[in-house]
């Protein structure tokens, strides 16, 4: 794995968050570079899911704030924060089984002969093909039903579609490798692999397989309590020094 020099592009500083009298998010403090594939790791309730809707502009953070490309920023909605170039796949991947590949990459931004409003569908076809096989997706057809492909190539076209369609900048993936077994990993973490090679893009990936983390993460961000408490490049962790923190704070609870 290479070192990643690239720009910071996205950093959140002493943000917080609560919800009524629960508070989510305490004080994170959290920077990911261009090229940078930057690992999320807590158990579940540790605040990953808020950070991330934060990170999003689906919640505003109470305290703190966010820079972007250097800049304070406030991502007002998920429409802005996608306009500046941040895009998410979440679990449920928001994809029309029944639709053809090429129609789910143009989802909502399907292209249309004008004046009169028909598809352009040639040219989508021709465009899906240009952006599977720009980041190494093998997807024989992009006029298959997605209901008939597998869960690994699913998620790959979810993370394709996030990818071209606002000129993604930073990409955030809620566990794309959850309940996939060896082969639909494999595949996820090699597309991941390509886009890390490209440079051109950070990526935030949340995952509970710490194995998968520490082979294709570059650095390692452990998520406790609504605090960044652990922050380390990939080369220097281990699966079983993030393992022993995680189970050290099983340990302080069960004492206490």
């Amino acid at each position: 794995m290479s070192d990643n020099g690239g720009a910071l592009l996205m950093r959140a500083e002493h943000v917080s968050k609560r919800f009524g009298p629960v508070r989510a998010l305490t004080d994170i403090n959290l920077s990911v570079r261009t090229g940078e594939v930057l690992g999320l790791i807590g158990d579940n309730g540790a605040g990953k899911s808020t950070l991330i809707k934060i990170l999003t502009g689906y919640h505003q953070p109470d305290h703190g704030r966010l820079l972007f490309e250097g800049q304070p920023v406030q991502l007002k909605s998920v429409t802005y924060a996608r306009n500046l170039g941040i895009e998410t796949v979440f679990q449920d991947l928001a994809m029309v089984n029944e639709l053809p590949v090429y129609l789910n990459l143009h989802l909502n931004k399907e292209l249309v002969h004008k004046p009169l409003p028909f598809l352009r569908r040639r040219e989508m076809k021709r465009r899906a093909r240009e952006a599977l096989d720009a980041i190494g997706i093998n997807i024989p057809s992009v006029t298959a039903e997605v209901g008939q492909l597998s869960g690994g190539q699913r998620q790959a076209i979810a993370v394709a579609r996030s990818v071209y369609s606002n000129n993604a900048k930073l990409l955030l993936l809620d566990e794309p490798l959850a309940a996939m077994g060896a082969k639909e990993g494999g595949l996820i973490l090699r597309l991941l692999d390509q886009l890390k090679q490209r440079g051109d893009i950070a990526i935030i990936l949340i995952a509970h397989n710490y194995s998968q983390v520490v082979d294709v993460c570059d650095r390692v961000n452990l998520l406790q309590h609504g605090e960044i408490t652990f922050d380390k490049a990939s080369k220097e962790t281990s699966v079983a020094e993030l393992l022993e923190l995680v189970h050290a704070e099983y340990r302080i609870n069960t004492a206490t």
